[in-house]
């Protein structure tokens, strides 16, 4: 078990720490974009499936509340929360317009449509991708190594090159935490920890 267990830890490691490395500026870049959106008065709407959607609601958590610094709230949400909206949608469109419609009925130019997708390929958070860059909204894909065909299609793509969805989430939970600290000290200089 000790060995399963240290094998495992230093598979996700090796694979966060490689991403980093390769990924540092383009990561520092979107939290600019993160805070030059919450500076102009848009928002951030998070939306993924399973694993994902959970994530997507942490992280709209952090932005709303705190991460790290005490400092004033700031405009996140994510698509995943509404039961009423997803079974509607689900049961009255198809599921793979249940994130597509809250962004056609929530986004706008400016504001940025945050898709989590550890496969890279999931049809419903493509389309509301799609559906935030036909409103000129800024577009951010987390993925896992099947979203390099997306790299050139939305503004911020980061791939995880992996295919184990576990390795995966784990690698955009650290992603999603350096983002938003990274946006918080953008906005918030010099600013106390929390």
């Amino acid at each position: 078990m000790k060995n399963i267990i240290l094998d495992i830890a230093r598979e996700s490691a090796a694979l966060s720490s490689g991403f980093f490395e390769e990924n540092a500026e383009l990561v520092a870049h979107g939290a600019t974009i993160l805070a030059q959106c919450l500076t102009s008065g848009g928002k951030i709407m998070i939306f993924g499936n399973g694993g994902s959607a959970a994530d997507a609601q942490h992280i709209a958590a952090e932005f709303v509340n705190r991460f790290a610094l005490e400092r004033p709230p700031l405009a996140a949400i994510a698509l995943t929360t509404d039961t009423s909206i997803l079974t509607s949608i689900g049961n009255d469109y198809s599921y793979e317009q249940i994130f597509t419609k809250q962004v056609q009925a929530l986004g706008k130019r400016g504001d940025i449509a945050w898709g989590i997708s550890t496969s890279g390929t999931s049809s419903n958070v493509l389309a509301a991708l799609d559906a935030a860059k036909e409103l000129g909204m800024i577009t951010l894909l987390e993925a896992g190594q099947g979203g390099q065909a997306m790299v050139d299609k939305y503004d911020l793509v980061y791939c995880v090159n992996s295919c184990t969805t576990a390795r995966v989430q784990e690698t955009h939970c650290i992603l999603s935490h350096i983002l938003c600290g990274l946006t918080e000290q953008i906005l918030y200089p010099g600013t106390q920890e929390a």
